[in-house]
């Protein structure tokens, strides 16, 4: 008897996708120093989506940053698809982030003088991932450029580079896919498209999704709803997507 509460505790920790706890992040120095995250806890189940809304200088971003190992907590537990991150080098951060984050920028990050298909293999190539290419046509036929492949982002309008980089995103199959202002650069109806797109695909592969926008419509789509003020969580919701399950 003693032993299924552990056994269930494991499993619950083993389900959890994110796992933030009392995560605090200084930046800048001297006048210029800010506390950008004060205290921050958050726990993300595997499959769930997340949308993180809040005003400018919030920490919404910074938030995202942490979490795809771009940025390291001053302190606190930043544990991601179960692998804490406090205290990994550089190079081990790169290396887990490869195999399993995905990110998706607001200004799409393409590199221009790369074909869409040589831009959603390179970080295939660096995964060590064998038949990056098949790979990558594979996931560019998933998004619809089965046509584009060939062109360079200067080719391609805002709304085909960004589902390029939602397809670079996805390749590796990420545990968790961050994706910050997605459809900021996008007109009304490009933007409902990427959406319809990004949301699709996190449901088709059960892939942990977290979302940081300014369009509470875009935040309502999401399963839950976290604001941030202040570098502090200051209430939750659910979303849309929560509110049907």
């Amino acid at each position: 008897m003693a032993g299924n509460p552990a056994g269930k505790q494991e499993k619950r920790v083993s389900a959890s996708a994110i796992r933030l706890k009392d995560v605090h992040l200084t930046l800048g120095s001297g006048a210029s120093k800010v506390h950008v995250l004060k205290g921050m806890d958050l726990e993300v189940s595997a499959g769930q989506s997340v949308g993180i809304v809040g005003p400018s200088g919030s920490g919404k971003s910074t938030l995202l940053m942490v979490l795809g190992g771009l940025e390291q907590a001053d302190s606190g537990l930043v544990e991601i698809a179960g692998s804490n991150l406090s205290g990994k080098s550089e190079d081990e951060l790169a290396l887990f982030r490869g195999r399993n984050i995905g990110i998706v920028f607001q200004s799409f990050h393409l590199i221009p003088n790369m074909t869409a298909l040589e831009n959603v293999a390179v970080p295939l190539e660096l995964a060590g991932m064998e038949n990056a290419f098949e790979r990558a046509a594979e996931e560019l036929k998933a998004v619809g450029l089965g046509a584009r492949m060939n062109h360079y982002p200067g080719q391609m309008s805002g709304g085909e580079q960004q589902r390029a980089a939602i397809a670079r995103a996805l390749a590796p199959s990420p545990k968790l896919l961050i994706a910050d202002e997605p459809t900021g650069n996008l007109d009304e109806t490009t933007g409902e498209q990427v959406a319809d797109l990004l949301f699709s695909k996190q449901r088709e592969r059960g892939t942990t999704l977290v979302l940081v926008t300014h369009d509470p419509h875009l935040a309502n789509r999401c399963e839950r709803v976290v604001h941030v003020s202040s570098g502090e969580i200051e209430e939750e919701r659910a979303g849309m997507a929560g509110a049907a399950a």
